[in-house]
């Protein structure tokens, strides 16, 4: 089995590059990005200059993660407002950029709210700019004490689920610092739990097609000296079947009024096979991702993808094929490639966010939640 066991030491952050920073260079504001499309093999940063070259940023995914996605978003207007471009264009395509992850639009309004506030109250257009930056800052900001509130209340759940310790977790996708302003979200849980010495061994999904739990994942449980497994999406269910999963943890890019949760696409399998083998599957996410004006999951828009990231393997720094990889399916083939999949309510144990936890997950329990936030 190919393993990698926790190493002595201290710990270190996921990453010591951050995932995203506000810079004022004397040629002018910039907004530079960890280009997460580059690892592991390489720290590679992004240097963004105007909105257009964000969105292009987080189309690719050289940025992506629910969370970060929001944070991204209010840098962008900021930095439209700042450099003096139609800021209200820029929010238009930043909002527009990946139609799932609400947490993006919700930044993007956050900042542009300000902005305009300012303008209202009749400052110019630099106070206005610099109204917008306080609030992508604010933001930023808040994301990191979510994301340690977040990771005490996952903690605490996992303990009274899983009173003898030792947990096995098993995450899909990334949920760490490279998409959060703090240490993440689901991944953030299993952090605090392998630095509570409560964790026996991190299971890392691969994610298929553009396997951010490979590249990304295990990157970051390496550099935090975590013990962790990587494995083939196909293989959870043999794992499942021989009784080494105690405890599913996924992220979340949007979740619905009645706790329906987007998720990157693989999360629902795993939530059945969950279900089957009594196993808890715990959703962790900020109160951001509740969006209360999408119903249901059936009013959830699925962003789909170029085939491309399915009929061919792309690795850091290759340029061979169309997209950039090489092809693994015979030319012309079609591809089914959403990015994301959605699991009812009734398949999820808990939803855990900065303001406590919703179990069992009902529409009513978490209009409730998002109401004690907003208070």
């Amino acid at each position: 089995m190919a393993d990698q066991y926790a190493h002595s030491g201290e710990d270190k952050r996921p990453t010591e590059t951050p995932a995203i920073r506000w810079e004022e260079p004397p040629e002018g504001p910039v907004l530079v990005l960890l280009d997460q499309t580059r690892l592991p093999a390489e720290e590679v940063e992004l240097v963004c200059t105007d909105a257009p070259a964000l969105v292009e940023a987080i189309r690719s995914l050289a940025v992506r993660g629910a969370p970060l996605l929001g944070i991204a978003g209010a840098y962008g207007v900021a930095l439209a407002a700042v450099r003096g471009f139609d800021v209200d264009e820029a929010a238009a395509a930043l909002a527009g950029a990946r139609p799932t992850a609400v947490n993006l639009a919700v930044g993007v309004r956050r900042a542009l709210g300000a902005y305009r506030a300012a303008l209202a109250e009749g400052g110019d257009g630099r106070r206005a700019a610099e109204a917008a930056l306080a609030a992508a800052r604010a933001l930023h900001r808040e994301d990191a004490e979510a994301s340690a509130r977040m990771a005490g209340h996952g903690l605490a759940l996992l303990d009274e689920l899983l009173p003898a310790g030792g947990h096995r977790v098993l995450t899909h996708c990334n949920t760490g610092a490279l998409v959060s302003g703090g240490e993440g979200t689901a991944f953030a849980v299993a952090l605090a739990a392998h630095r509570a010495g409560r964790l026996r061994r991190l299971w890392v999904d691969e994610t298929r097609p553009l396997l951010q739990g490979a590249r990304l994942t295990a990157y970051e449980a390496a550099r935090s000296g975590m013990a962790y497994t990587l494995l083939t999406d196909n293989a959870a269910g043999s794992l499942f079947a021989a009784g080494e999963v105690d405890a599913v943890l996924i992220g979340a890019d949007r979740i619905a009024a009645d706790g329906s949760v987007a998720n990157k696409v693989g999360s629902y399998p795993l939530a059945v096979l969950a279900r089957y083998h009594h196993v808890p599957f715990i959703v962790v996410a900020p109160v951001t991702t509740v969006d209360p004006d999408t119903p249901d999951g059936a009013a959830i828009e699925v962003e789909q993808r170029a085939g491309h990231e399915v009929t061919e393997i792309t690795a850091p720094q290759a340029s061979v094929g169309a997209g950039g990889g090489i092809a693994v399916a015979p030319l012309g083939t079609q591809a089914y490639n959403p990015a994301f999949d959605v699991t009812p309510p009734e398949l999820v144990t808990a939803i855990v966010t900065e303001e406590g936890v919703v179990s069992p997950v009902t529409s009513e329990a978490l209009a409730e939640l998002c109401a004690r936030a907003r208070r």
